[in-house]
């Protein structure tokens, strides 16, 4: 690498440390900073990335500058679509470069210390990996990747850069229990629910810190600190998504798995405006993600429906029961409401967006989650005597 080259390096790497300075608010600790021009960001990017936003492919070979730019902005750069399998679908992002704010905001709040053992769940192209060595040393640090061929590139990188962590091929909800017990553990990829195996390799007074999703809304971070009796307990904070770790998605399509033509389902008005409860508030949609458990939902705004416009559609994860919930237009009076199945899925969110209101709007941080030692989880709202979902609500 040339004096040129690494000039153009460290520029880049000092305006990427004002930018993630402006958004924790104050400076990047010296260890972090250290490791950022230790552990470059865009050694970690392989020559076909694409734009996070709208999935535009970028090559090094025939954009470089703009692959350059992708490398130190202060945003995801997503690194593989469709799982690596070329596919006539539309791309889906499956593994990538988190945010590099939220990157260094999840380290700092793992509060390391030296000697301190982690955990890391979803390797990815391997720089928080890296990040993490080069601050604890590669001997304490453990990261687990499913792909294969990316857990292949994570560690060559890696090991060019001089760092020799763990890193190893396998089923990230099971940890990696050969290592344990470890002082902390980090996801980058999100949980659904927090498997069981991660917190009993975590030692007692240990963190466990997961980014969070449920089917409503992929948005959050958990954290939680050990207890002697191999619980678990913390809050959730704001202002983070990641991609779905593979192990707990769902792969559930509305036409192919959920409504058949056979259905009969139940009719009924609502005054409650679906595009109220579909809104972009995170507050709510956290809410009604911890309300409902295994329930999604999608817009359809050409539904092909003599006399609807629009149609807000429900369903449950295990396909057992659905909504949907239809706008004639401007100036219809109130929205028709279809249900079938188990559950009354549209009565439900009306229940729990009425306790949302009377809650004063919750949003995310003021929500918790006790994980029992048989792996139980028990949502609540300001505190843990305060349960808002038992185990076996809307699981």
């Amino acid at each position: 690498m040339t004096d040129k080259w690494n000039e153009s390096e460290r520029a880049a790497v000092r305006g990427l440390l004002r930018a993630i300075t402006k958004y924790l608010g104050h400076d990047v600790a010296p260890e972090w900073e250290s490791a950022l021009y230790a552990v470059p960001r865009h050694r970690f990017l392989p020559d076909l990335i694409w734009n996070a936003d709208d999935l535009t492919p970028c090559r090094r070979t025939d954009d470089p500058a703009g692959w350059w730019a992708a490398a130190y902005a202060e945003s995801p750069v997503v690194t593989q679509v469709n799982d690596g399998q070329e596919t006539d679908d539309d791309p889906v992002p499956t593994s990538s470069l988190s945010d590099p704010s939220i990157v260094i905001r999840m380290l700092e709040m793992l509060e390391l210390r030296d000697g301190m053992k982690v955990l890391e769940i979803g390797t990815g192209p391997g720089w928080n990996c890296g990040l993490l060595s080069h601050r604890l040393g590669s001997d304490l640090v453990t990261s687990i990747e499913v792909d294969p061929t990316v857990t292949t590139r994570a560690r060559t990188t890696l090991h060019e850069l001089g760092l020799s962590p763990v890193v190893v091929c396998g089923d990230g909800t099971r940890g990696w229990p050969s290592g344990a017990k470890y002082a902390r553990v980090i996801g980058t990829c999100a949980f659904r629910s927090v498997p069981p195996d991660l917190i009993a390799q975590t030692e007692p007074g240990g963190l466990v810190l997961l980014p969070w999703d449920s089917p409503w809304l992929g948005w959050g971070l958990l954290l939680l600190t050990v207890a002697e009796d191999g619980s678990a307990e913390g809050r959730f904070h704001p202002h983070s998504a990641f991609m779905l770790n593979r192990r707990q998605r769902s792969g559930v399509r509305l036409y192919r798995d959920v409504v058949r033509d056979e259905h009969v389902p139940q009719e009924s008005r609502t005054e409650l405006p679906a595009h109220d409860i579909a809104e972009d508030r995170w507050d709510l949609a956290f809410t009604l993600g911890v309300q409902l458990g295994n329930v999604w939902k999608a817009w359809d705004d050409d539904p092909n429906v003599d006399g609807v416009a629009r149609r807000l559609w429900l369903a449950t994860t295990d396909t057992k029961s659905w909504a949907a919930v239809d706008w004639a237009g401007e100036g219809s009076d109130g929205f028709t409401v279809w249900q079938h199945g188990e559950r009354r899925l549209w009565d439900e969110v009306a229940k729990a967006h009425g306790w949302w209101l009377d809650s004063k709007e919750p949003g995310p941080d003021r929500f918790g989650l006790t994980v029992s030692a048989t792996g139980d989880h028990r949502y609540w709202l300001d505190s843990p005597e305060n349960v808002v979902r038992a185990p076996d609500q809307s699981s």
